[in-house]
């Protein structure tokens, strides 16, 4: 009798793998060859753990929009009073956006991997809704969904901008949103 080896952890390996990869080279680069080299895993684990590459690539862009969520909930979750609001969303698109390295191109493939396929499109709405529902205890639904594409424009301007500006500048940006 063979004995197998025991590695429980190992299909989350692979999604964490995964986000590596799609970090480095983007979506396009990612093979399950790639992720297997990185995860540290036999080949044959990819097919064992996942049907295919779109299966994995949701499950890693699950877990990544998770894991900016709770950061997202626990940021806001922490406001007591409206007038600390814009000072955690400025918080949260200054640190808690881009508070792994990877972090804005992962959101970037995982945007454009939406725009081209709808079956990945559920994987942004439930970020989406989760964000939005979390700025909700703040202020209305209407609001909240406005000021949740404001705070991704923000995150994606401060990450790209040749001279990203300040935390004034986004600070400003908020609280003339609110007060309109």
């Amino acid at each position: 009798m063979v004995k197998r080896r025991n590695d429980p952890d190992r299909r989350d390996r692979i999604i964490d793998a995964a986000l590596s990869v799609i970090a480095e080279g983007g979506v396009a680069g990612t093979s399950h060859r790639r992720v297997a080299e990185r995860a540290d895993v036999p080949l044959g684990s990819m097919t064992y753990h996942f049907t295919g590459m779109d299966e994995l690539l949701r499950e890693a862009f699950t877990r990544f929009a998770e894991r900016v969520s709770e950061r997202f909930t626990a940021r806001l979750s922490a406001v007591e009073q409206r007038e600390q609001l814009a000072s955690a969303i400025v918080e949260l698109v200054h640190e808690d956006l881009v508070a792994g390295p990877d972090d804005l191109v992962l959101t970037l493939e995982l945007y454009t991997l939406a725009a081209r396929k709808p079956a990945f499109r559920q994987i942004t709405h439930d970020w989406m809704r989760r964000s939005r529902a979390v700025l909700e205890r703040h202020v209305d639904s209407r609001t909240a969904h406005k000021l949740d594409a404001l705070i991704e424009g923000l995150f994606i301007h401060v990450s790209l901008d040749a001279t990203p500006h300040g935390r004034d500048v986004t600070r400003d940006a908020v609280l003339r949103f609110l007060s309109a």
